[in-house]
């Protein structure tokens, strides 16, 4: 099979040939049978052993404090980073490179910005903050390129917005284009990832005229909600112009969700939050780390591998497309610097419940890339074994997490005396079981209070007229941590896998945008 073909599978239906089509649904049930696997086996051996489901149950709550530990100390080493990162002249490091690594680039103004701004039904208002704070940062705005990238389905009144923000913009930037994105072309999924490929053809078509050097260009894919904090572009630029190889790498900054924190729901700040952490630590672990949400792929990679236009997890699958076509030559750079975006809100509490859930499970739905990379191995001969064995791990241990970990946490202490019988609750473990259990699971608080301190401190300022018992509040919400990682953990990454598994592939969901 050629490269190309199995760089744009998105689901085994792809497939023509029996085999690979056989060996790619195989793949495709596997994550769903591993997580509902091990909450069944759970439930049955605590009934027909539950001598050894307790032990298992101590390891696992050990092995959880141990995780908790060392994703703590990641995350406040990350937290540090950050800090510094901030406070660093970016514009006056790169005014002192001497020697990009790339033989195209002179100096560091040689290198263009584009930005993909994919929209739908965002208000005029929420899309200038975007714009205004991209105008806010420090990088010569000669050197950028906006593309507002609008889905037809809007409607016209939508499109009317587009127009009136490039009358207002235009002259602010290098280059203000915008696009619709046609609704309905065979063979793409409408959303993000098509919006922003379509976007990207035109990108292309201005560069070519141009005549402008792909290696000269980072192309960034921005949520339309994206704020870039002022450092950003000058940040990112540096790192491009002197990391090893700066063409076979994306680069990724951590999101915050502060654009509307103070106002959101204490559950959606606590997902949100949540999430800006896992990324915290997931910049620490740079081996482990995948593109995700806002995010630069240089212009070189971006256009011979192909942006996605066939799935919903765009965000991952451009940096797994390109580690398939450069043969594993290919990483991500972390860049310990913010860019913000919105916690999930909408007209009402249950309307945002559901709205959560539902971002939730798209976000799950990444799932969808344990078959694409284990089919893309099984294709690919050139990536060394290990590099396989080493990815396949990570990715398949890191959704049965998300799937399994809270209800393991939350069952585990109690299933064996509820399910195990008469002799086993009159032994000495059955009495001591949920007491261990407890206390591994109080020390393992300290990861969440870790969480709360950090969170604080990384709060924007208070909007005036706002009572300062807000951010007492925002501290305290993470009492809600155990039932959010339920509801809006592992729930929606059970709903995913469960859905990839019976072959029922989602389309992409837009995250409604509401502003108090």
């Amino acid at each position: 099979m050629e490269k190309a073909e199995y760089l744009n599978i998105s689901k085994a239906s792809d497939l023509k040939n029996f085999k690979d089509r056989t060996i790619y649904r195989f793949f495709e049930i596997l994550p769903g049978v591993i997580s509902l696997g091990t909450l069944a086996g759970v439930l049955v051996f605590s009934w027909l052993l539950p001598f050894w489901v307790s032990i298992f149950i101590i390891c696992f709550c050990f092995y959880y404090l141990f995780r908790v530990f060392y994703f703590s100390l990641h995350q406040i080493v990350s937290y540090f980073k950050v800090k510094k990162y901030l406070k660093e002249d970016w514009l006056n490091k790169l005014k002192k490179i001497n020697n990009p690594t790339l033989s195209t680039i002179k100096d560091w103004k040689d290198i263009y910005h584009i930005i993909i701004l994919p929209s739908y039904k965002e208000s005029k208002e929420l899309i200038k903050e975007t714009l205004d704070s991209i105008i806010n940062s420090e990088y010569p705005k000669e050197k950028m390129i906006i593309i507002l990238s609008r889905e037809d389905r809007a409607g016209k009144d939508f499109a009317k917005i587009d127009f009136d923000l490039k009358d207002e913009y235009k002259n602010k930037f290098f280059e203000f284009l915008t696009t619709v994105h046609p609704d309905n072309i065979k063979g793409e999924i409408g959303g993000k990832g098509s919006n922003v490929s379509w976007a990207s053809k035109e990108a292309k078509k201005l560069i070519d005229r141009l005549k402008m050097p792909y290696e000269n260009i980072l192309i960034s894919s921005f949520d339309i909600d994206t704020k870039v904090y002022p450092k950003y572009f000058a940040c990112l630029t540096y790192y491009y112009l002197t990391t090893e190889n700066p063409t076979m790498a994306s680069y990724q900054p951590i999101p915050v969700y502060n654009n509307n924190i103070w106002t959101a729901p204490a559950f959606s700040r606590v997902v949100s939050t949540s999430n800006t952490f896992w990324q915290m630590i997931q910049q620490e672990r740079a081996e482990k780390l995948t593109t995700y949400s806002s995010h630069s792929t240089p212009a070189k990679t971006f256009f011979e591998v192909g942006y996605p236009d066939n799935i919903v997890q765009d965000d991952s699958r451009i940096f797994w497309r390109a580690y398939l076509y450069y043969d594993a030559n290919y990483k991500v750079v972390p860049i310990y610097y913010l860019v913000s975006m919105d916690a999930v809100m909408a007209k009402g509490f249950w309307r945002t419940v559901i709205n959560q859930y539902k971002q939730q499970r798209r976000w799950a739905w990444g799932c969808a890339e344990i078959p694409y990379i284990a089919f893309g191995f099984l294709k690919n001969k050139k990536i060394p074994f290990w590099h396989k064995l080493f990815n396949l791990y990570v990715i398949i241990d890191g959704f049965w997490s998300w799937a399994t970990a809270a209800l393991l946490l939350f069952a585990l202490g109690w299933l064996p005396i509820f399910l195990g019988g008469t002799d086993f609750n009159y032994s000495i473990l059955s009495f001591n079981l949920p007491i261990l259990t407890g206390r591994i699971m109080t020390l393992s608080l300290a990861g969440m209070l870790v969480s709360a301190i950090l969170s604080t401190l990384l709060l924007p300022k208070l909007p005036q007229g706002m009572s300062k018992w807000k951010k007492i509040s925002i501290f305290l919400q993470w009492i809600f941590l155990p039932v959010t990682l339920i509801i809006f953990g592992s729930l929606p990454a059970l709903d995913a896998q469960i859905r990839l598994m019976l072959g029922r592939h989602m389309g992409f969901w837009v995250t409604e945008k509401v502003r108090k």
